[in-house]
């Protein structure tokens, strides 16, 4: 597994909305644990992609599409929260591509 690189506010095209309550670190914690201990059968590994912006607008990451709350929150879910989530997501990208997000 590649280590996640953190992108520098120098780079071009840095988004100005980067979260900075942790996410890159749940990122960097999720590769460490994948690498350290293997994740239990039914304990869903984390969405994080990595792209760790969060949206002006859905007020979601824009790479895994949860909220700061979840993010927060995901290591101390059970499989059944995380599992909750994860379906959640699925609606949640559906509505976001057929614009029904704001209904």
């Amino acid at each position: 597994i590649a280590p996640a690189t953190k992108p520098s506010m120098d780079s071009p095209g840095f988004p100005a909305y980067h979260c900075v309550l942790g996410a890159f670190n749940e990122c960097h914690h999720n590769l460490v644990m994948a690498a350290d201990n293997p994740y239990l059968p039914n304990d869903p590994p984390s969405p994080c992609v990595g792209i760790c912006v969060m949206n002006p607008q859905t007020q979601l990451c824009d790479g895994c599409l949860r909220t700061l709350d979840e993010i927060a929150a995901w290591w101390d879910y059970n499989p059944a929260q995380k599992q909750a989530v994860l379906s959640e997501l699925e609606s949640r990208l559906a509505r976001l591509m057929d614009g029904t997000y704001f209904d």
